[in-house]
């Protein structure tokens, strides 16, 4: 066993190539037989310790499973399994969760998890506790799952900086969110930031992402270590820390100048692949650099200008959308898109994300028109009514709406507007923007003086992390409505629909009264066009 167990720690500190090198030398070697052939006689033998620590260590070492070693050992684990301690059993569950399924393999962790089961309460050591976690899996029963929760926060005060991360890595493993252990991990890495490697801080963002877990302070703790110390890292490592923070949603804005300030400085980075994540993470996250922004977008038009040779479809239309979304019409590309022989070669119809292309096609060619620095205002939209029925989601807000003013015919709901776009409800206020004018009368009489309100009571989701500011496809249509003339109001309705009645008629009647809904839009890179 200690034979065994050596070889394998030399072996597993290799590199990939010389772990190929070295196992053929190891198989091949006629000790290394001599050795697996006493292993077998002496399997029955063994102590309980030397019986784990060899099956990990042959299993490791890459014996194949179906041989009548490995199966031996399988067996004979299975006849001692009463008689191991605890950290044979967390040994035992390691190799096991790397193993394939067979009828061996089966049983044995059949009778793990019910062992696990029995001993849960008696488990101290929170580094068992944590591989016992990692390797029962998501498969495990979610009462067992809950038992390792108890146990692992019983242990919680005594958590050290390297068990919260192994803890953390776990929880997603067995794909169980914990907050109570959670939050004690976050707090641990929070106060050790600047021991985590760069990779580890990637691997945890990943993980709350798996787990929908949201803490905006562990994220913006991460993110201010990065922006801190960004001067360590290359262009690639702080581009994947930023998808990382755009697969939750999350802006870290300070980072996202450094790094685009990094990229004006040195294009060059910017490959195919580099350049359609960049496009992702600042459309989806609605960023538009504070200074140099023209420069940035210039860079990113220029390289997608030399990517279009070897540019497929749908990674074309996906980087005019991104641009697109920001306000950002980039011609050659633009041009480029537009003279695809048909619909068909860009959208097949056998594709089966054709409805989400279609979605993005449309959107570029409504960007094309209201984002054109020509467009004006029209003096009349032409609109419709979908239905007098609202959802469940939005009773709240309707019922709000009557209450402050007083009918029903003083506003709008379900309102479908050109380019495919629909408002929940609408409003109309004198030029003053001091009454609120009934429906029918400015239907009746055409006013250019009245002023329309549109509101959209938008999920979180539809919104950056922890802040309400509108994700790119929610700040693209704000920033359309805006063109045909609507003063937009952006409500998130999860907060809406906390508040009570007489707060949310003081919020509405804020919102409809204040200044700041008549405020001229956010600006964006359409004038550089």
């Amino acid at each position: 066993t200690n034979c065994l167990t050596t070889t394998w720690r030399l072996f597993k500190n290799l590199s990939e190539e010389q772990q190929r090198y070295e196992k053929q030398l190891i198989f091949e070697h006629p000790a290394f037989i001599k050795l697996c052939q006493q292993l077998l006689r002496d399997s029955r033998r063994m102590t309980r310790r030397d019986l784990v620590f060899s099956l990990h260590a042959v299993v490791n070492l890459g014996v194949p499973q179906n041989t009548l070693l490995v199966q031996t050992f399988l067996r004979v684990c299975q006849e001692k399994l009463n008689q191991l301690d605890n950290r044979c059993i967390s040994v035992l569950a390691t190799t096991l969760a790397g193993m394939d399924k067979d009828k061996n393999v089966s049983a044995l962790q059949a009778g793990l998890q019910l062992l696990v089961e029995q001993r849960i309460s008696s488990i101290r050591d929170i580094f068992i506790l944590r591989n016992l976690m990692k390797c029962m899996g998501k498969d495990a029963p979610v009462f067992l799952k809950k038992k390792l929760e108890m146990a692992v926060l019983r242990e919680i005060d005594n958590l050290t900086f390297p068990n919260a991360l192994r803890v953390f890595f776990a929880l997603v493993a067995m794909n169980y969110c914990s907050l109570p252990i959670l939050n004690a991990c976050s707090k641990k890495i929070q106060e050790n930031v600047h021991e985590t490697p760069f990779r580890q801080l990637i691997l945890i963002l990943e993980a709350c992402h798996t787990l929908q877990y949201r803490n905006v302070k562990l994220f913006s703790v991460l993110a201010d270590y990065v922006n801190s110390t960004a001067c360590l890292w290359d262009k690639r490592q702080i581009l994947l820390f930023l998808s990382a923070c755009e697969a939750l949603g999350f802006q870290p804005s300070e980072l996202m100048d450094i790094f685009a300030e990094k990229v004006t400085e040195d294009p060059e980075f910017l490959n195919l692949k580099n350049l359609l994540m960049v496009l992702r993470v600042y459309s989806r996250l609605n960023y538009i650099p504070r200074v140099q922004k023209h420069v940035f977008f210039e860079t990113l038009h220029s390289c997608l200008s030399k990517c279009l040779p070897q540019i497929s479809n749908t990674e074309l239309l996906k980087a005019v959308y991104s641009l697109g979304i920001l306000g950002y019409l980039p011609d050659h590309a633009l041009n480029e898109l537009l003279q695809k022989d048909s619909m068909d070669e860009l959208v097949p119809s056998d594709d089966l994300n054709k409805e989400q292309k279609k979605m993005m096609l449309r959107c570029v060619k409504t960007c094309m028109e209201l984002d054109n620095p020509s467009f004006t205002k029209p003096a009349v939209v032409l609109t419709e009514n979908l239905s007098s029925l609202v959802s469940v989601n939005l009773r709240k807000a309707q019922e709000t709406l009557i209450e402050l003013l007083g009918d029903e015919n003083m506003f709008r709901q379900n309102v479908r507007l050109p380019y495919k776009y629909h408002i929940d409800f609408e409003i109309r206020m004198d030029s003053d923007r001091k009454k609120v004018l009934p429906i029918a009368a400015t239907d009746d009489h055409p006013d250019s003086s009245v002023q329309r309100l549109a509101f959209l009571f938008a999920p979180l989701s539809s919104f950056c992390l922890g802040t309400a500011h509108p994700q790119g496809k929610l700040a693209m249509k704000k920033r359309h409505l805006n063109k045909l003339g609507y003063h937009v109001i952006l409500i998130q309705n999860k907060k809406f629909q906390e508040m009570t009645n007489e707060d949310a008629v003081e919020f509405l009647k804020g919102k409809i009264y204040s200044e700041d809904a008549f405020a001229f839009p956010e600006a964006t890179v359409q004038d550089n066009n």
